[in-house]
């Protein structure tokens, strides 16, 4: 079978590989699509250990959408022909390898195959380009409901790729009807204004006036701000977090679920009696691959538009530098 093969900074390989042997109770599964996540084009550009644990030498991706193609013989719970989510965590077996399952390969073989566990069958209503996008879009489920959304709060989330208007879908799903999307690349925040979305260039518009305009205002201990009950950051840019300790109203929350290394002071008197939170958010649950089925089974939301170009297998690397570009691209798939 054909595999992409990570091997270093600006270096991947397409090679042949052999097809994995099945035990009695292993379901081996063919790619249709798999989408390039934002790990995947920082260990591309920068190097080993800059995104998931993809190491040299190894296969990579873990964004896919697949069918079943061949069954061992103790396994009851799959048919062939079923096309199936691959839960990355599980997938492999290891789950030191939740970032690397091998998307960008031909085939995966899913040992010890358990449905609603390692694998997840899509409903025929999803296409398999946005079936590809499940992955994605459970992570951003997971910062939309850590965010302890309520209806008739207001949230903003900052980032406009995948995992960020993923998030803003799942907080609507959720019930929340003011959600504003910021960002600097206009290109994006033109995506998610179709999508039905409030934007903020956070570049060219200062965001407390966009934001008390758009949710109205209200109390914080250092004065009048933007009426805005959660923050999610899907972006990671440094100065979010400080955005929100200066501007967050009383009682409001922060979720973090963009990958951001760096060690912040947080004033803890401050968080104390405004009562803020900061709240972490990493990966996924099942919940919300059943939650991100029925978004995308609804149909209520285009999300086929995040979808911005598609490459074939043999054409990765472009595909990975096409997506390192934000002003031309939000969301990159391969078509395997």
């Amino acid at each position: 079978m054909k595999s992409a093969i990570y091997l270093g900074k600006k270096k991947i390989e397409i090679k042949e590989t052999p097809l994995p042997c099945l035990s009695d109770n292993d379901v081996l599964v063919k790619n249709i699509y798999s989408s390039i996540c934002g790990t995947d084009v920082a260990v591309y550009q920068y190097g080993e250990h800059t995104g998931h644990r993809i190491s040299v030498g190894e296969e990579f991706g873990h964004e896919t959408i697949s069918k079943i193609v061949a069954v061992g013989k103790d396994n009851t719970e799959f048919t062939i022909g079923e096309r199936v989510y691959p839960y990355p965590l599980f997938a492999t077996g290891d789950t030191k390898r939740a970032g690397t399952i091998g998307g960008f390969s031909e085939y995966i073989k899913i040992p010890n195959a358990k449905r609603n566990y390692s694998l997840y069958s899509v409903p025929e209503e999803i296409p398999d380009r946005v079936a590809c996008l499940i992955e994605p879009f459970t992570v951003g489920c997971r910062a939309a409901r850590r965010g302890q959304p309520k209806k008739h709060e207001n949230f903003v989330v900052f980032g406009c790729g995948t995992i960020g208007l993923a998030s803003a879908i799942a907080l609507k799903y959720f019930g929340i009807e003011k959600v504003m999307i910021c960002d600097i690349s206009d290109f994006r925040l033109s995506i998610a204004q179709e999508l039905g979305f409030e934007t903020c260039n956070t570049r060219s518009i200062p965001f407390q006036d966009k934001a008390c305009s758009y949710f109205g205002t209200a109390h914080s201990l250092k004065g009048k701000v933007a009426d805005i009950d959660g923050f999610i950051d899907a972006s990671g840019a440094e100065e979010i977090l400080d955005l929100f300790m200066e501007q967050g109203k009383i009682d409001s929350r922060f979720i973090m679920v963009a990958v951001n290394n760096k060690v912040h002071d947080i004033d803890l008197l401050h968080l104390t009696y405004s009562q803020k939170s900061v709240i972490g958010s990493g990966g996924y649950m099942p919940e919300d691959v059943f939650d991100v089925l029925n978004i995308m089974k609804s149909g209520k939301w285009d999300i086929e538009k995040l979808i911005t170009q598609e490459f074939p297998l043999e054409e990765i690397e472009k595909a990975i530098q096409t997506a390192s570009n934000t002003e031309i691209a939000l969301n990159v798939i391969i078509k395997i």
